[in-house]
């Protein structure tokens, strides 16, 4: 029954934003994003946490106008999601367009697959959905949500156009598989990890425990490796989906020590790229929870 309930109030308030005007729609999912701001205390308080250890040179009440930011992109966010399934390449034209393409076409030529460094950045599930619109269908390594008519909802327009989820619970077996098909997978990157699953780098100065698969799998099958990002370009009012140049591993014969190199690598593109962007990404996750051994907790 609370499955139930809980599938047909998404699908109710998807379908809502997705029929309104684009603005109205931004509009009242900023209200609701406010509202969480202001009602889910303990979010709010894992945001202001996460300011202060990562940009601690930052005043308060510039923390708080970055995390008020937060919350204003991830309703927007939501806007697009609940949208998604009604564009095409014709009427995305004017409001979204993409940069550094020819890294991504460079490094897909290569035929030995492609990992996408990505985070919860911007609009991170139009990205790979406007990736795929455009003609370039791809993997996503994703979390099964607890709701399996949820689950299946979400993955249904995440794949409309030719995408597919790859499960986190068959994630290397499904990454080496995607690579020597010659394929592209995106990698979401910058959440809380355990060892040994992730391993310890510096993320904002201090020591993240970090998803190493890619690394190794990059490592092992040579596939390329190149950051991309879908952020908000106030300056244009448009949606940018940015490829970076890609990221060079070297392999040593040490695979302990090349992975970590690697994971570094990927973990200082992430952070040089939400730092250009700090209003837009997930601040409101533990990201620096798991600690290395006899270190105490931060938050």
């Amino acid at each position: 029954m609370r499955e139930n309930l809980e599938y047909w109030l998404v699908v109710a308030v998807a379908r809502t934003l997705g029929l309104m005007p684009r603005g109205m729609a931004r509009l009242l999912a900023g209200i609701l994003a406010f509202a969480v701001y202001f009602f889910l205390g303990r979010l709010r308080r894992v945001g202001e946490r996460n300011l202060e250890l990562a940009l601690a040179e930052l005043s308060s009440s510039e923390r708080a106008r970055v995390l008020r930011g937060v919350y204003r992109h991830l309703g927007w966010h939501l806007v697009e999601f609940c949208r998604m399934s009604r564009y095409t390449q014709a009427n995305t034209r004017n409001w979204i367009r993409t940069d550094g393409l020819e890294n991504y076409l460079t490094a897909q030529a290569r035929g030995k697959g492609v990992l996408i460094v990505t985070g919860h950045l911007g609009a991170w599930e139009l990205s790979s959905f406007y990736h795929s619109l455009m003609g370039h269908p791809m993997g996503m390594v994703i979390r099964r949500l607890d709701n399996r008519r949820l689950d299946d909802y979400v993955n249904r327009i995440r794949c409309l156009h030719g995408n597919r989820v790859l499960h986190k619970d068959d994630f290397a077996r499904g990454l080496l598989t995607a690579m020597r098909a010659g394929e592209t997978v995106g990698i979401l990157m910058d959440t809380n990890m355990r060892p040994p699953q992730g391993v310890f780098v510096d993320f904002f100065g201090r020591t993240a425990c970090t998803a190493s698969g890619l690394a190794r799998v990059a490592l092992k099958t040579g596939a390329a490796v190149l950051p991309g990002f879908m952020v908000w370009e106030a300056g244009e009012q448009k949606y940018v989906l940015h490829f970076g140049p890609e990221l060079e591993f070297e392999s040593s014969g040490d695979d302990e020590a090349d992975a970590l190199a690697a994971t570094q690598m990927c973990a200082s593109a992430t952070e040089e790229w939400i730092r250009r962007y700090p209003d837009q990404w997930l601040w409101i996750h533990r990201r620096w929870k798991t600690r290395p051994p006899g270190e105490p907790g931060l938050y």
